[in-house]
């Protein structure tokens, strides 16, 4: 399988938040996708990466990146609370 196809299905897993099984057909197998991840990151390769990047920036700060964020599913703040305002 082609790296630059896996690199960017697991740039879209990461960017949108899913799970592997849920990558599109285009990208390759799921089990591909995460099979490369993890070996990536053990190897360090995503963090020399994101080195190589930081040093092209051109400034002396510390650059960081990070896509993590959380979802919460609409009815999660309703979770514990019963018909009638009463708490569970």
């Amino acid at each position: 399988m082609d790296d630059r196809r896996v690199l960017s299905g697991i740039i879209f897993i990461n960017r949108n938040g899913l799970r592997w099984r849920d990558a599109p057909k285009e990208y390759g197998p799921h089990k591909t996708l995460y099979n490369r991840w993890k070996r990536w990151s053990d190897k360090g390769i995503f963090a020399s990466m994101m080195v190589g990047l930081a040093a092209n920036h051109g400034e002396e700060k510390t650059a960081m990146i990070d896509a993590t964020y959380l979802k919460a599913h609409r009815t999660a703040s309703s979770l514990g609370v019963k018909k009638g305002g009463a708490a569970a």
